[in-house]
């Protein structure tokens, strides 16, 4: 059990590869590692303990399904425990296979999985891992009948993921300064089930990710996945009443919406650490995952349960191939900027919504507790005091970010206006003009990074993307400025708006720059 939040990877080297010779931290300097001691344990196991408690009974939320009332303590009972941790290094091993590129081998479209698992891993992550085989063994075929990418393809098995994206981090981390200069994209699948096409990543990713799903047919209905994906968003959209959730939304040209990515695949070296392009892809909703990360997660139970054909898989496959193959070919690397300029636009209005919603609740609090609603709704049986009061919350400076945001679509537009004109003339088109802007893609996404790295975590240094520091894996999108906004310190939320326009404005310049006349 480690807090990932703070940074992936072996938690004795951050930054640099776990390779011999690397230095490495005292145990006690691992700021990853837990200071309490943690151990994930049975239904079976908790229920003595849980039957042992007495005081209250536990708030609805906090109970769970076992046959006894839950109590929250303290006692009284007492529990005494023996905690035995191995801290003896062990090695992995990543599998890494490239082809290399006829026109462009500097540049790297990089695929990945993980092949290590809690006891069997059928579906995680072998169910992925499959798919990733059945591409390379494609690609292979192809190879061997003389065909030879435009750009590099860059091939990775990944290990150590379970215990903290070990492999994937370390190896990102071991090559950075190549990678900071020769991936273009970043290919990610873990768990694969059955049903609906997940996909999340960097929004300018976007339409190139749905123009593949559009091309390949879902096995069971015969639709494109792309078109399934989008009915099963809004039909869940629907029964759960959220209307306007923009998940439900199509893009533009009926595209599907990438959700962000926070944490928790291998991903996160690549993007959130290193600013690479990057999208990760699945298959799930119509099979149950209570097997996850234990003995019953077998191939028996996934033929049985979850692909019973294996299908998806295939799906998955011709999916993720797809990416690859277009991604290596395409004489200009595939993007849609004005889909990442606007998801920018919706956060920052997420941004306002935020600050003026918890503006209106603080006054609301203010008035409660001055004409004692509190004290009058107590119950004398169990009192409890009131929320502390909270100072009010200021007017953020919000101009330079709107204002980046506003350049940032303008500069997306122009952007996308030139690459459809260059990609629309196809080999007569300049190859200078070409070689410009894919020069200016491959790096692209880096200009999102800020070396400082988020406040107390400077490994991770994507400003769009992050995993909030207290959701696990869930995301925060401009996490510098929303988690301040959260947490009430305004000073930090106005530095990282700030440095949060500086990086879109950065990013606008070189998109600028790489259609500008020479």
């Amino acid at each position: 059990m480690q807090d990932l939040t703070l940074y992936s990877g072996d938690p004795l080297t951050p930054g640099v590869g776990a390779v011999p010779g690397a230095k490495r931290l005292a145990l006690k300097d691992a700021k990853t590692l837990l200071k309490i001691p943690v151990l994930p344990i049975s239904y079976a196991d908790a229920e003595p303990l849980l039957a042992a408690l007495g005081g209250r009974v536990a708030p609805a939320a906090w109970r769970g399904g076992l046959p006894l009332t839950y109590h929250i303590g303290p006692g009284p009972a007492q529990v005494h425990m023996k905690v035995l941790s191995d801290w003896n290094q062990k090695p992995i091993y990543d599998v890494v296979a490239k082809i290399k590129g006829s026109d462009e081998p500097d540049r790297w479209i990089v695929r990945g999985n993980h092949h290590d698992g809690w006891v069997f891993g059928a579906m995680d992550p072998l169910a992925g891992q499959v798919a990733l085989m059945a591409e390379a063994k494609s690609i292979g075929k192809l190879l061997k009948e003389g065909w030879r990418p435009r750009r590099t393809l860059v091939y990775s098995s990944w290990d150590g993921e379970e215990p903290g994206l070990l492999g994937s981090t370390e190896w990102a981390e071991q090559h950075a300064a190549e990678l900071k200069v020769k991936a273009v994209m970043y290919v990610n699948s873990d768990t694969n089930g059955r049903g609906f096409l997940q996909a999340e990543g960097s929004h300018a990713l976007q339409h190139f990710v749905s123009e593949v799903a559009r091309d390949v047919k879902d096995p069971e209905t015969g639709a494109s996945v792309l078109t399934r994906a989008l009915a099963h968003r809004r039909v869940s959209a629907y029964d759960s009443a959220g209307f306007g959730d923009s998940a439900a939304r199509a893009g533009a040209n009926g595209d599907l919406v990438l959700g962000a990515l926070g944490s928790g695949s291998d991903y996160t070296p690549f993007l959130q650490h290193l600013g690479i392009n990057s999208v990760n892809l699945g298959f799930e909703g119509e099979s149950q995952y209570g097997v996850y990360h234990s003995a019953y997660d077998s191939f028996d139970h996934y033929r049985r349960f979850v692909d019973p054909t294996f299908e998806y898989g295939v799906a998955l496959a011709k999916v993720a191939g797809r990416i690859m193959l277009r991604a290596s070919q395409a004489q200009l690397i595939p993007v849609h900027e004005s889909d990442f300029a606007a998801s920018i636009a919706g956060y920052d209005e997420e941004l306002h919504k935020l600050a003026d919603g918890m503006r209106g609740k603080t006054r609301e609090l203010a008035k409660l507790q001055d004409d004692e609603s509190y004290k009058l709704t107590t119950n004398p049986d169990y009192p409890r005091s009131p929320p502390p009061r909270v100072a009010d919350v200021p007017y953020l400076n919000f101009a330079e970010l709107d204002n980046a945001v506003a350049k940032l679509e303008q500069s997306a537009k122009a952007f996308d206006q030139e690459y459809a004109r260059l990609d629309a003339a196809g080999d007569t088109a300049g190859s200078t003009e070409r070689e410009r802007v894919n020069s200016s893609l491959t790096i692209l996404e880096q200009n999102l990074t800020d070396s400082q790295g988020l406040p107390g975590r400077e490994w991770y240094q994507h400003m769009i993307y992050a995993p909030g520091l207290h959701t696990g894996y869930g995301v925060k999108t401009l996490p510098g400025i929303r988690e301040a906004i959260e947490e009430r310190r305004w000073d930090e939320a106005n530095q990282y708006i700030g440095v949060v326009s500086r990086a879109l404005n950065n990013y606008s310049a070189r998109m600028d720059r790489a259609i500008a006349a020479p």
